[in-house]
């Protein structure tokens, strides 16, 4: 039997992080994607914490990270500076680093930025279409569906891009709620989450898309790239995106189980995945 998760909050410059810890071992960071928060990985993190220290949290803008004034635009900087604080306060050495989504594109800068800090790093499922051969199309979708949060608002914007990636709005606790009663902990996370849709859709969607990973500084660094992709994504624009990058660091992708939320219903199959990645 684990611990319980702890939680806890670290002070850094223009905000407050929140965080949580389970488990005992290496420590392991996980870094959320989009509008994502700690509470997304709570089987995750369960099913690693035999093994690992896992640290969860909610990056600044989202949920119980919060700035110290008014809301700022993401900066992917900031973004990987916060992890690598996360890891000078709380961990012993280099951390491993698993990122999905918007968040494997700031575990990529935080390997880049804090090479010293990363001893591997999984990136699931990275957005990186500006890595791609022509990415006009990526982009132009990007910019379609924030014209459309503009204009139609953030319920118009999300059915969009559930859409435009073949996601089922009802599969995971960050979309659409299911028909069924959730558990009290998935609703209060499904609330959070969805509280986010709007951050992410105004500041954070286009800085996490349209950053360009720095490939040249990765391939040089010590810290060791596996980019993972759902074998459920197949055919979808995230395998295309996430493709771009692993072709560029000359690494073949990681097939993981699942499509694009995974870690979710597939954790246990999910968290033996990692532990085989980060072991190898």
């Amino acid at each position: 039997m684990t611990d319980a998760s702890k939680s806890a909050t670290l002070k850094v410059p223009g905000a407050t992080l929140y965080y949580e810890v389970k488990g005992r071992g290496p420590m392991l960071l996980i870094i959320p994607g989009g509008p994502q928060d700690a509470g997304v990985f709570a089987e995750l993190s369960q099913q690693l914490a035999d093994r690992y220290t896992v640290v969860a949290y909610d990056p600044r803008g989202n949920s119980r990270s919060t700035f110290d004034g008014e809301i700022k635009p993401l900066l992917m900087d900031q973004q990987a500076d916060d992890a690598a604080a996360l890891i000078e306060a709380l961990g012993s050495g280099p951390a491993y680093v698993f990122g999905t989504s918007g968040g494997a594109q700031i575990g990529l800068n935080l390997a880049a930025r804090h090479p010293n800090l990363v001893k591997a790093l999984v990136a699931h499922e990275p957005p990186s279409m500006m890595l791609m051969d022509d990415p006009s199309e990526a982009v132009a979708a990007d910019k379609a569906l924030y014209d459309t949060y503009l204009k139609d608002g953030v319920d118009a914007a999300m059915g969009m891009f559930f859409s435009m990636n073949g996601l089922d709005a009802g599969s995971d606790a960050s979309k659409a709620p299911p028909e069924f009663e959730m558990p009290p902990e998935e609703a209060e996370t499904f609330a959070r989450v969805s509280g986010n849709f709007e951050y992410w859709l105004a500041h954070g969607m286009l800085p996490l898309s349209l950053y360009v990973p720095d490939v040249a500084t990765l391939k040089a660094g010590s810290p060791r790239i596996m980019v993972a992709i759902g074998e459920a994504s197949a055919g979808q624009p995230i395998e295309e995106m996430s493709l771009a990058i692993s072709n560029k660091l000359g690494i073949k992708a990681t097939p993981f189980p699942g499509d694009h939320m995974g870690f979710g219903p597939n954790a246990a199959a999910f968290a033996a995945a990692l532990d085989r990645s980060f072991a190898n």
